[in-house]
């Protein structure tokens, strides 16, 4: 059991490291839940599969690479300036430090579970504010009556083994990376390619595509590791962030 251990600074203490390493990174780093759980060893064998036969990516996963995004993005010259002023600010707007979902292709240190049916995958993040992603599986094409969100709207369809799931229609609130900072704009298009090569790995390669930000498409992979050990958890990230203001 993770134990919050915040109260022991002082809010004025806290707040300051908030600005300077930002809501995400003191959380990896343990100051925000309290000492970070100890690794559990990756599981071996072979990959586990649904009755139709294709993979079954359910299971609760770390990931390790969560903050990479695969060097530096191809931003246009707005883009770059934004990101560059944000990073000298300390990221103190990071939409995530205000509780907000982290969006596309963003996510945070700590787990999530994935709950897969023939027509749907379910995302559930521990991290953040409990956000979610699902991945429609029934052939619908995406819902054009939906309003832009901070999570898009993803369909899905398989190539042989390979899990493709096309995300469009965000808002423009969110950043890609904490490292990067790097802003997007609502033609943000995101292609995630997942596999399971086996039981303990989940491989990811993601696209993305925005006109209004990007010069031009970036890809890089991202890997997620299996832990039978751990069910994730009630995560306040509003609750946090009170402890951190609060007088």
């Amino acid at each position: 059991m993770r134990a919050r251990f915040i109260r022991p600074f002082t809010a004025a203490a806290a707040l300051v490291m908030l600005l300077t390493f930002g809501l995400p990174a003191l959380a990896q780093r343990g100051f925000l839940e309290g000492t970070p759980k100890p690794p559990t060893p990756i599981p071996k064998g072979p990959t586990p599969r649904m009755p139709d036969g294709k993979p079954n990516f359910s299971g609760v996963w770390n990931s390790p690479d969560f903050g990479s995004i695969g060097g530096p993005l191809p931003l246009q010259p707005w883009a770059q300036k934004l990101a560059d002023e944000r990073k000298k600010n300390g990221e103190i707007d990071d939409p995530e430090a205000k509780c907000l979902p982290g969006g596309v292709p963003r996510i945070s240190p700590y787990p999530m579970k994935i709950v897969q049916t023939p027509d749907l995958i379910v995302m559930l993040f521990e991290g953040n504010v409990h956000s979610y992603r699902q991945f429609f599986l029934d052939g619908r094409p995406h819902d054009k009556s939906l309003d832009p969100s901070f999570m898009g709207d993803s369909v899905a369809h398989w190539e042989g083994d390979t899990l493709v799931v096309d995300t469009v229609n965000f808002n423009d609130r969110t950043w890609l990376s904490s490292g990067s900072a790097a802003p997007h704009t609502d033609k943000l298009h995101v292609i995630e390619r997942y596999r399971r090569p086996d039981l303990g790995h989940i491989e990811v390669e993601i696209t993305l595509e925005d006109p209004g930000a990007l010069t031009k498409p970036h890809t890089f992979k991202r890997l997620h590791t299996l832990d039978q050990a751990w069910e994730i958890h009630e995560y306040v990230c509003n609750d946090l962030v009170l402890d951190l203001t609060r007088k």
